[in-house]
């Protein structure tokens, strides 16, 4: 079994609304995101997956959050942006998308708020 990780980032801001403390307060983070695909065969070349194709993909997604204010995305219109929903949505969007082929699949999807708070998400 192989595994390649790909890490991007974005900066944006939000709040948690309901919750009882300081992420009550419209704040920021720089979110750093790295995808995890898994698989068993390798190409003719000897890959995965490009590195570059799944950071291309990776980007596109985070483009649409960077230097956004998340909760008035549509994407958040009926969930708070926490670091668990950004992580799911992140997974669902780049699990959709056409770059994966052969064995290559998009295993989990790590979304980081701070350097020592992260979440991973995995179907």
């Amino acid at each position: 079994m192989f595994e390649i990780e790909v890490s991007a980032a974005f900066e944006a801001a939000h709040f948690i609304e309901g919750y009882a403390g300081k992420c009550s307060r419209l704040h920021g983070h720089n979110w750093q995101v790295t995808a995890l695909v898994r698989g068993e065969e390798l190409d003719a070349l000897g890959m995965l997956v490009d590195f570059k194709v799944v950071k291309a993909e990776l980007n596109k997604i985070l483009d649409e959050f960077d230097h956004r204010f998340l909760n008035e995305l549509d994407a958040f219109a009926t969930d708070n942006p926490t670091a668990e929903n950004l992580a799911r949505k992140i997974f669902q969007r780049l699990a959709a998308s056409e770059i994966f082929g052969g064995s290559a699949k998009l295993y989990a999807v790590k979304v980081h708020e701070s350097p020592n708070s992260c979440v991973t998400y995995r179907e």
